[in-house]
């Protein structure tokens, strides 16, 4: 359950190395960009996922859509046919004042829902509104369905980081190996 990719565009350069299972997980992440590599750090090491990216680009929306779009597919390669996998993952993150729920299906159709907004227009250096954009992107790519919910708190920086710590929980939980079918009545995801 591993996978790399690659993307170049004319804005950008990503690469993407994705293990879902590794016996000892490391992270290595520079996007140019040090409060998504931050982010990307919380979602790997909480995830307990294996997880190389290194991009660079012309501007911080397409390196980190880039990123995104190059994450959600590793995701989708990784998984394969999606034999044996839970499916469905959720998981509650409280930092400090804010407590975010994460809830996902990969059941091959996008959705993203959240209600973690940010008052300012930058956490940390990264314009607040490429935050829930990258979410959206990698779940689109990924084709899972995200729900995010903010169910308390204000501080800008644990917002993102519960949001996306969350998310690596919750995808730990979805992609763990429990049986050895398509988990769907269907037989497809």
């Amino acid at each position: 359950m591993r996978a790399v990719v690659e993307r170049t565009t004319s804005e950008t350069r990503v690469r993407v190395k994705l293990n879902l299972h590794p016996g000892e997980p490391e992270y290595s992440i520079s996007t140019t960009l040090p409060f998504l590599d931050h982010l990307l750090g919380g979602f790997a090491k909480h995830g307990r996922f294996g997880l190389e990216v290194l991009a660079e680009g012309d501007h911080e929306h397409h390196i980190a859509e880039d990123v995104a779009i190059t994450l959600g597919q590793a995701l989708t390669r990784a998984l394969g046919d999606k034999r044996g996998i839970r499916r469905f993952g959720h998981a509650l993150v409280p930092m400090d004042d804010v407590l975010v729920l994460c809830a996902l299906d990969i059941s091959g159709r996008s959705w993203f829902s959240s209600t973690v907004g940010f008052r300012y227009k930058q956490v940390e250096g990264l314009s607040t509104e490429l935050i829930p954009h990258f979410l959206e992107s990698f779940a689109r790519e990924a084709g899972i369905t995200l729900h995010l919910r903010l169910l308390e708190g204000r501080n800008e920086h644990h917002k993102a980081e519960a949001a996306f710590k969350a998310l690596g929980l919750a995808l730990s939980m979805a992609v763990e190996q429990v049986g050895g079918g398509i988990p769907s009545t269907k037989g497809v995801l």
